[in-house]
């Protein structure tokens, strides 16, 4: 039986995505990738707030300093909140116009992991990267929509996913978190309503899995077999990250992005921030490390 999560925030984005629990600020940033815009949620109080950027992002990652990694279309910048002044700090395929940046999620040795997909979605034009301390290495090529990037709690294995197949991996990595030899197929959601988007490992090291286009975000045991799940009001949820005192409450980005008037209609909702509070808590990322 699914719970059912309710508004956070009416961002109305046209491709929400990236949700990410800034702890030192006590804000839940996202981003719209589509709108080129970074969205923020002041969990305390309920204040929110948009900064506009002149690019696509997909990511805002909190760093040290207090300042954000942005995960941008063809670059990585580092971006102040308080002033909103953007740095670029190096290219990210930006020799590919016919590509931008998708998922990211920062791992358990503070290295990013980030990912690349065609403009249109087209066959085979992603690939998945390791930002290490400030070296992005790539790791692997021939995706089309790379997604659901999380890290079991222990930092053994990294999940990733092709929305386009339907098939969630898991990765084996070694101790300083470098894949070793080739992902497993994991998880196979072709029999399910819906396709893989993004994901996020809580403390028992069960995943919640975003479902694009059946309006669910299940919650998968360490074999990959459903155990729970929470259902949002509108179709297209995109990606949850954990939040709030104690990483209690389970965030989740929407999209409206592909709808027709018809279904906007039917889904105004469509493109907001849910919540939904949760028994098992959320694991701390830890911040980014650049050096």
């Amino acid at each position: 039986m699914s719970e059912a999560a309710r508004v956070a925030a009416a961002g109305g984005c046209e491709l929400g995505e990236g949700p990410q629990w800034h702890a030192a600020s006590g804000r839940l940033v996202w981003c719209d990738i589509l709108g080129r815009q970074l969205h923020w949620l002041e969990v305390a109080s309920g204040e929110t707030g948009v900064i506009d950027l002149d690019h696509m992002a997909s990511l805002a990652a909190p760093l040290d300093d207090g300042g954000m990694l942005v995960v941008g279309e063809d670059r990585l910048s580092r971006l102040d909140p308080a002033s909103g002044a953007i740095e670029r700090l190096m290219g990210f395929e930006a020799d590919n116009a016919a590509t931008r940046s998708n998922d990211a999620r920062v791992d358990r040795h503070g290295s990013l992991w980030l990912s690349s997909m065609g403009r249109g979605a087209e066959d085979g034009a992603g690939s998945l990267y390791r930002l290490h301390r400030g070296e992005l290495s790539r790791l692997r090529t021939g995706l089309t929509i790379p997604n659901a990037i999380c890290f079991s709690p222990q930092g053994e294995h990294a999940h990733f996913a092709d929305t386009a197949r339907g098939v969630v991996y898991r990765w084996a990595l070694d101790a300083e978190g470098w894949p070793v030899g080739e992902p497993e197929p994991w998880g196979d959601v072709t029999r399910r309503e819906g396709n893989p988007d993004g994901a996020v490992i809580d403390a028992e090291g069960a995943m919640w899995l975003a479902l694009w286009g059946a309006g669910r975000v299940v919650r998968l045991d360490r074999k990959g077999r459903e155990i729970g799940a929470i259902s949002v009001p509108v179709s297209q949820p995109s990606c949850p990250a954990f939040g709030g005192p104690g990483l209690a409450s389970l965030y989740i980005t929407t999209a409206r992005e592909g709808m027709s008037a018809e279904q906007r209609a039917r889904e105004p909702g469509a493109g907001d921030l849910f919540v939904a509070d949760l028994a098992v808590p959320g694991l701390a990322e830890p911040t980014l490390r650049l050096s």
